[in-house]
């Protein structure tokens, strides 16, 4: 298809049609334009007559939501390639087919997850997933283990470290989670209702304090292969089966910030139920079950986790008495630190959360922005003092009552 352009619906439309053993000859295809995010077109193709359909996913050179005067690599594709590569390796059932990578056009073709919902819009609609926890506990454990020194060659891991090198995505994470909600900044966006919790955070230096020791571990600690975007409109999901999509972000970094965003995405909902349903007895019962899934994913990663290293650690000093218990305790603190700044700047960052923003009720909208700064910040500050998961709930609990 020739080099670097931006694709309409008839070349999407007839690229799909050549994808072999999907659609039967002939089929009456449809395009569709699909992508809400804010880096990518889109696509979703299908033959309403078969059932059958495909995502075409065409990376811009630049940042979508802000337009071409803000320019983006598209290597950021071939990042997304590899990382859905390995992904697909050490946890296939979690990760989407991709049928076809064209570089020349920054374009991916994978399978159609329609069958599914965006783990986000089904906690929204106050869904329950009994197998949430232990898919993506899974799927963090073996990501982050084997990805790792602890597992890996060392060698073989540096030059993986340089394969994934992500400037510019990261300088985006590093901007819009770990600078700008502590400042007055034109990136940040919020109602005028809750300025004075947004100036309270702005001049609280012991948050700053510890926002820059989160900050420079981001920056520093090459621990894992990580998605970095790992919130919950990038996990697709229905009772019996999740999907992890989009690890365009991904770089190697430190393990807590995967968990960390997940954890902050589920806190986020949870502040976001104030008004999600009128009925108080529910919004309760949901609550208490966010939270014990919660506790169930932190749970789950650590055992998983812990019988990973104890059966495949391949670095002698890793069997070190004593290692591995400091290392899950210092892996929790940085989890719940970088909880609480991503919940943070999804609420009066740039980039917020359909979970509290589409609340309708201004004042239950309010209610909901200010419990999420509340954890949020709490997290932040207790991240370097915390022993137990039990805490996160404490503090969430807490700022509910």
């Amino acid at each position: 298809m020739g080099d670097y352009h931006t694709l309409n619906q008839g070349e999407v439309v007839e690229y799909a049609r050549g994808i072999e053993g999907v659609f039967p000859v002939g089929a009456q295809l449809k395009s569709r334009e699909i992508g809400d995010g804010n880096l990518n077109l889109v696509f979703q193709i299908s033959d309403p007559a078969s059932g059958q359909g495909l995502i075409l996913k065409q990376a811009l050179p630049y940042v979508k939501v802000v337009g071409e005067s803000v320019p983006l690599a598209l290597d950021r594709v071939r990042i997304e390639i590899e990382a859905l590569r390995i992904q697909g390796e050490l946890c296939p059932d979690l990760t989407p087919k991709v049928y076809a990578y064209e570089p020349d056009l920054a374009l991916v073709v994978m399978e159609d997850l329609s069958d599914h919902i965006t783990l986000r819009r089904g906690l929204i609609k106050r869904g329950r997933y009994p197998l949430f926890a232990g898919h993506i506990g899974s799927f963090l454990a073996r990501m982050l283990f084997f990805t790792s020194d602890l597992a890996m060659d060392l060698q073989e891991k540096k030059l993986r470290v340089k394969a994934f090198i992500n400037p510019e995505l990261c300088n985006i994470t590093e901007d819009l989670i770990f600078d700008a909600p502590y400042k007055k900044s034109r990136m940040n966006i919020f109602e005028p209702h809750i300025r004075d919790a947004v100036e309270r955070i702005w001049a609280d230096t012991e948050l700053h304090l510890e926002v820059a020791l989160l900050r420079e571990k981001f920056l520093t600690k090459a621990e894992a292969l990580l998605h970095g975007d790992f919130h919950t409109d990038n996990i697709f999901i229905k009772p019996d089966s999740a999907k992890v999509i989009d690890p365009e972000f991904a770089f190697y970094g430190p393990m807590g910030f995967d968990i960390g965003t997940v954890i902050a995405n589920l806190l986020l909902n949870y502040s976001g139920q104030e008004g999600l349903g009128p009925d108080a007895q529910e919004r309760i019962d949901y609550r208490r079950y966010l939270l014990d899934t919660l506790r169930d994913l932190w749970t789950q990663f650590e055992l998983q986790f812990r019988e990973l290293w104890n059966g495949h650690a391949a670095d002698r000093m890793a069997k070190t008495r004593g290692y591995q218990d400091l290392y899950v305790a210092r892996l929790l603190q940085d989890t719940i630190g970088f909880a609480g700044a991503v919940m943070v700047c999804r609420v009066h960052g740039f980039i917020h959360v359909a979970d509290i923003d589409h609340i309708e009720d201004v004042a239950a909208r309010e209610r909901a922005q200010r419990i999420a700064l509340e954890i949020g910040a709490a997290l932040i500050k207790r991240n370097r003092s915390a022993r137990s998961i039990e805490e996160v709930l404490d503090i969430a609990l807490q700022a509910v009552n």
